[in-house]
């Protein structure tokens, strides 16, 4: 990278340092999982980063999900802040990553419609966007049907994805044809983004970007053959043939039949050997995820070392982030249902290596 690459990058370098030197740190979730109950958490997160955006609305009204929607803003920010920093050539990657938000409330909204659920209460299950969309969401709602749902994206980015989806929806009467359809469409643009970097911040983003595409991979080819018994056809139809680690012919062989277990530890021999994690695959499958994006959180932490000037640092705080939001996500839900530390704990994501900063 030249010294106009290093110079464009300084700003959003020494931006980014500071935020992710302000993500939660291991003393402080110790003392969040240590909370009483969720009000003794509430007051402990008004001490950190998450405290402006939880001081906007009244202590009473900070239910688990009311407070999950308020510290979503402050990634939200981060968001906002890092695109407008984010040199040109690369500000693509981070809006096209924003927009995967977008997709999960487009998918959230079109689930509360099938559940007849008011907009007022599907408002805040949503990622605060603000201006930073294009979902007309409360007018979706509103629309009482998926098909006239649908109809309200005409001349967005989503409107033909859905379309053309609508046939199976029709047919099958779920909404999974379309939340696949979208998720594939998604993470095929993404990684088309990515192999559009510069020399000097693709392979990084290929690393950032693509680990996380992979588990996600992995974990549809799973799940599709395990817990919903599709045919090998299926699967393959409901994947994606590329990634970083996970190629199309571990997809392939998993939707064949082979040996899950040894196809994961092949691509992942950092976890060891996963069969006894797999023989139960009812608790074994979501502590698999956990094992991967625990992984994924590692690798987010190292963009942090050696050379500074390239998309992935930017990218890989943003993931991080997000996982630390999750996290929180959980223990407001733990606390609120006052379970034990044992019950909650294992599922953590990075509130558990936060220390590997």
């Amino acid at each position: 990278m030249g010294g106009g690459d290093v110079s464009e990058y300084a700003a959003i370098h020494a931006r980014v340092r500071a935020m992710y030197a302000a993500m939660l740190s291991s003393e402080t979730w110790r003392d969040l999982c240590g909370a009483s109950d969720l009000t003794s958490l509430i007051d402990l997160l008004k001490e950190t980063a998450y405290g402006p955006y939880i001081a906007e609305v009244e202590d009473s009204r900070l239910t688990p999900r009311r407070t999950a929607y308020q510290i979503r803003k402050h990634l939200a920010a981060a968001f906002d802040a890092i695109v407008q920093l984010t040199p040109a050539p690369t500000r693509s990657l981070v809006n096209r990553l924003c927009r995967r938000y977008e997709v999960d409330n487009l998918k959230a909204l079109l689930r509360g419609i099938e559940n007849n659920t008011p907009w007022e209460q599907v408002n805040f299950v949503l990622f605060p966007l603000g201006a930073f969309t294009e979902l007309p969401g409360q007018e979706m709602v509103e629309a009482e049907s998926v098909a006239a749902a649908v109809d309200l994206l005409q001349g967005t980015s989503y409107y033909d994805t859905l379309s053309h989806a609508m046939k199976r929806y029709a047919e099958e009467q779920s909404l999974f044809p379309l939340e696949v359809a979208l998720d594939l469409a998604y993470w095929r643009d993404l990684w088309r983004n990515v192999g559009q970097l510069s020399n000097a911040s693709r392979m990084p983003g290929r690393r950032v970007v693509g680990s996380q595409l992979d588990a996600n991979n992995l974990l549809w080819a799973i799940r599709y053959r395990v817990n919903h018994r599709l045919s090998e056809e299926e699967i393959i139809n409901y994947t994606l043939p590329f990634g970083y680690r996970v190629r199309d012919e571990d997809i392939r062989a998993i939707a064949a039949g082979a040996d899950i277990a040894s196809i994961v530890s092949r691509i992942y021999p950092e976890m060891g050997d996963v069969t006894s994690l797999l023989r139960e695959p009812q608790s074994g499958i979501p502590e698999l995820e956990v094992q991967l994006q625990r992984y994924n959180a590692s690798v987010y932490h190292n963009a942090f070392l050696g050379y500074p000037f390239h998309i992935g640092i930017p990218a890989a705080y943003l993931l991080l982030a997000e996982m630390e939001i999750q996290d929180l996500t959980l223990l407001l839900e733990a606390k609120s249902a006052q379970l034990p530390l044992e019950r909650f704990q294992p599922h953590l994501l990075v509130g558990c290596i936060s220390e590997q900063r």
